[in-house]
């Protein structure tokens, strides 16, 4: 008698070789995905620090670009900034919001960890008058190398550095998102 399909033993050893293959491969996948993911943030804050300044030079006003809730990784906010108070006049008028679902973590060194403010004439300064430049890290989720910075120059031209090296302010936000999650609990 001539058998048609496959035996149980037959089916169980293919389901077992697929099961393999999905283990090698899932953390290759995993990765690419997060790579990806870091790679669509970079340019999202790119843009949108390009069109912060491209508002400040049309509105003929200063304007903010700041994270939202002050953390860079869950979006960031366009403002014009007519109280002269950033972030923290809500009275300011809102021009464009992109919030992020990806959760990359994202951290800037000090001169642009909260905030970066363009003058009407599209410099980026702070609120006492000194140039603003900085680097915005693109951090990995596991481990705390920064592996795309997002570099703004004193002249406001801001440019994608892809440069994967250790960075201590991503050990840093690690550290302070596990306290706060405790807290929450």
């Amino acid at each position: 008698m001539h058998q048609r399909g496959f035996s149980l033993i037959e089916l169980l050893m293919g389901l077992a070789i697929t099961g393999i293959v999905l283990l090698l491969v899932s953390p290759a996948f995993a990765a690419l995905t997060e790579s990806n993911h870091r790679e669509v943030a970079a340019q999202s804050l790119i843009s949108g620090i390009r069109n912060a300044r491209t508002a400040a030079l049309t509105h003929n006003q200063n304007v903010v670009i700041h994270g939202i809730d002050g953390d860079w990784s869950q979006g960031w906010r366009i403002i014009l900034d007519i109280s002269g108070k950033g972030p923290e006049d809500s009275t300011n008028p809102l021009l464009v919001e992109r919030a992020s679902g990806a959760r990359v973590p994202i951290v800037g060194n000090w001169h642009v960890q909260r905030y970066v403010r363009f003058s009407h004439l599209g410099q980026p300064l702070t609120p006492g008058g000194a140039f603003q430049a900085g680097t915005l890290h693109l951090c990995a989720a596991r481990e705390p190398v920064s592996h795309l910075q997002v570099v703004l120059a004193r002249s406001g031209r801001v440019r994608l550095q892809n440069q994967k090296v250790e960075q201590a302010l991503c050990a840093q936000e690690k550290r302070f998102k596990a306290k706060s999650a405790r807290a929450i609990l």
